[in-house]
C-alpha cells in the first residue's frame, strides 16, 4: 500500500511540475503590434517585424501582428494600451497629442514615436481628358476617399476640407483595390490614396483606363496647407511611375511612424530596434516590401515632431541620430 501511495505522490508531483512548466512558457509576454487592413503596407510592417527570426527567438516576449483599420484606429488603440505598438502617420500623432483630430478633442498623449518607416504621399487618380485639373474641379464628382478609420480617409478629409471641397463631392469610403475596381467600372470619377508608390491599386486602374495624377503640390502651396500642417513635406511622384503618366507630379507626404504606448518597457523598444535596424534586419524588411528601402539608421528620426519613447531615444542617441 505504501508503494501505491508513493507512486501516486510521485505522479502528482510530476503533474504539478509539468503544469508549472506549461505556465512558465505561457507567461512569455505578448506584445501586440497594430498594423492595418489586409494587404496594406501598415499590415506588412507588423507582419514583417513578427516574422523576423531574431524577433521570434527573443526569450522574454513574443510579438503578435494584429490587423486594424489603419492610422487613426492604431492611434486610439496604442493610446489606450490595447496595442503596444502600431503604425501611425506622424500627422495623426501630432494632431492627436494636441487634441486637434477631426470631431475629436481627446488628447492622445500616451502615444510615443519609435522610428520613421517610410514617406506616404497623397495621390489623386483621374481619367485622362476628364477635365479634372485640380482638387477644386472635384465638386459634384464621385470620389473614392479611402476606408473609414484609415489614415487615407483622415488625410483626404483634412486636405479636401482645407481646399473647400469635402462637402461638395459624392464621397465613397472604400479601400484602394475596391476604389480602383469601381473606377474601372466608371462608378467613380476619381480616387484618393495616401500610400507609398508605386501603388498596386493605381497600376490596376491604369490597365483599364488612361489615367492621370492631379498636381496636389500646387494646391497645397497656393492654399497655405504646409503652414497650417507643418508635419507634411513636399515630394513628387516621378514620371513613369504609372503607365501613361509621363510627367513628374508634385504632391505632399506624411511620414509613417512606428509608435509605442508610453508604458511599454524601454528595454522592449530598445531590443526590437536593435534587431530591426541592423543590415540583416533592414534587408528582411525590404524583402517583405520594397517600400521599406526608406528605412535606415540615418533616417530613423525623420518626420518625428512629437516626443519619442525613452527606449527609442536611448537607441537613436547611441546611433548619433539625436
Amino acid at each position: 500500500m505504501k508503494n501505491v501511495f508513493g507512486l501516486m505522490a510521485a505522479l502528482c508531483l510530476g503533474l504539478v511540475m509539468t503544469l508549472g512548466t506549461v505556465n512558465d512558457s505561457s507567461a512569455k509576454k505578448r506584445i501586440v503590434f497594430g498594423g492595418g487592413p489586409a494587404g496594406g503596407t501598415f499590415q506588412v510592417v507588423a507582419n514583417a517585424v513578427q516574422t523576423y527570426q531574431p524577433v521570434q527567438d527573443i526569450a522574454e516576449f513574443t510579438v503578435k501582428a494584429q490587423s486594424s483599420a489603419g492610422s487613426v484606429e492604431n492611434l486610439r488603440k496604442v493610446n489606450a494600451g490595447k496595442s503596444d505598438f502600431g503604425v501611425v502617420y506622424s500627422g495623426h500623432v501630432y494632431l492627436g497629442r494636441n487634441g486637434m483630430m477631426k470631431n475629436d478633442t481627446n488628447k492622445y498623449e500616451n502615444v510615443m514615436a519609435v522610428s520613421f518607416l517610410y514617406g506616404a504621399p497623397g495621390q489623386l487618380v483621374v481619367r485622362k481628358g476628364s477635365g479634372i485639373k485640380s482638387t477644386k474641379d472635384l465638386v459634384g464628382k464621385k470620389v473614392g476617399v479611402g476606408n473609414a478609420g484609415s489614415g487615407a480617409f483622415a488625410n483626404c478629409e483634412l486636405f479636401f476640407t482645407h481646399m473647400g471641397v469635402w462637402d461638395k463631392i459624392e464621397r465613397n469610403a472604400m479601400g484602394y483595390n475596391d476604389a480602383a475596381q469601381a473606377f474601372g467600372n466608371n462608378q467613380l470619377d476619381a480616387f484618393w490614396l495616401f500610400t507609398a508608390f508605386p501603388s498596386g491599386a493605381v497600376i490596376m486602374a491604369a490597365q483599364t483606363n488612361d489615367i492621370d495624377l492631379i498636381d496636389l503640390g500646387a494646391d497645397a502651396t497656393a492654399s497655405g496647407f504646409y503652414e497650417k500642417y507643418p508635419y507634411f513635406s513636399k515630394l513628387a511622384v516621378p514620371a513613369g511611375t504609372y503607365k501613361g503618366v509621363d510627367k513628374e507630379t508634385p504632391s505632399f507626404q506624411d511620414s509613417a511612424l512606428w509608435v509605442a504606448n508610453k508604458d511599454v518597457p524601454a528595454d522592449v523598444v530598445y531590443k526590437l530596434l536593435s534587431l530591426i535596424y541592423t543590415d540583416e534586419g533592414l534587408k528582411h524588411m525590404v524583402s517583405q516590401k520594397k517600400t521599406f528601402k526608406a528605412m535606415s539608421v540615418k533616417a530613423g528620426a525623420d518626420g518625428i515632431v512629437t516626443p519619442m519613447h525613452p527606449g527609442a531615444e536611448k537607441f537613436w542617441k547611441e546611433k548619433g541620430i539625436l
